[in-house]
């Protein structure tokens, strides 16, 4: 399947932005499973000043701001091709160690909810106890705009029981972490049955099996990533997966908005 995508995203302020600097990781990753066909990155009301890829293989394109700039539009467009892999990445490419991908962070510490689900899962094989896993914070964590913010960790997201997809990520991430496996945030685009706009991106998780390597599973949707996804960037949780993370001095009165469409061709 070959998507079209399009992210607009675009900055506002009441008071000029004296300086500022943005990391982007906006840019889809090639693989064995996606090929990116085409893909570029406009900006107005400031600049591109490189690209590199992160010890994750994102992309990171480093963004300033105009001196006294009151808008930023950062828009990003091209065209993946994907083929099915019924959710298996494959093998892990460094640098960052594969052991890393057991450390917790702050967001994905195992706490009491965390272990509380754990106990409950079944399975005969390593895989059928990860889409247990997966089937099982779908039930506990509901999907709900708004119960939590942007800074939630996963045991702040099993303790409330309700979420979003951030929360879900976070949860399967710490749970599979705690049970052995290596295991990783992934950002990127979902192009949905019902609609081509979008307002967010979306994030599912990644585990690591012998035999397989990595294998994507998405507990907000209850399934594993298949052509309708597109893997952007991943990390150890959502701070070294984020689509956008800066810094800016002056700029007070920020107003956001995103527009984002996944279509097929």
């Amino acid at each position: 399947m070959r998507l079209r995508i399009r992210h607009t995203t675009r900055y506002r302020f009441d008071n000029p932005v004296t300086y500022g600097l943005q990391q982007l990781r906006k840019t889809p990753k090639s693989s064995h499973q996606q090929t990116v066909i085409a893909w570029k990155t406009d900006v107005e009301g400031g600049r591109k000043e490189l690209s590199f890829e992160d010890h994750n293989h994102n992309t990171v394109d480093l963004i300033s701001f105009e001196r006294d700039a009151t808008e930023l539009t950062v828009r990003s467009e091209g065209e993946i091709e994907i083929t099915e892999t019924h959710g298996v990445v494959g093998p892990h490419r460094g640098p960052a160690p594969l052991w890393l991908f057991r450390r917790a962070t702050a967001r994905t510490r195992a706490g009491q909810g965390c272990r509380a689900l754990i106990r409950e899962v079944k399975g005969e094989t390593d895989l059928a106890r990860l889409h247990e896993l997966s089937r099982m914070i779908l039930q506990a964590v509901v999907y709900e705009i708004g119960a939590t913010d942007a800074g939630a960790t996963a045991e702040e997201a099993v303790a409330t029981g309700r979420g979003v997809c951030q929360d879900h990520t976070h949860v399967f991430v710490a749970c599979a972490r705690e049970m052995g496996f290596p295991a990783r945030y992934v950002s990127g685009y979902l192009r949905m049955d019902d609609r081509i706009e979008q307002d967010a991106m979306h994030a599912w998780a990644e585990a690591h099996l012998d035999g397989l390597g990595w294998v994507g599973f998405d507990a907000a949707n209850g399934i594993c990533p298949d052509i309708r996804y597109v893997r952007v960037a991943t990390g150890l949780d959502y701070d070294e997966a984020a689509p956008v993370r800066g810094t800016r001095i002056g700029g007070a009165g920020e107003a956001l908005s995103v527009e984002i469409e996944v279509a097929q061709q």
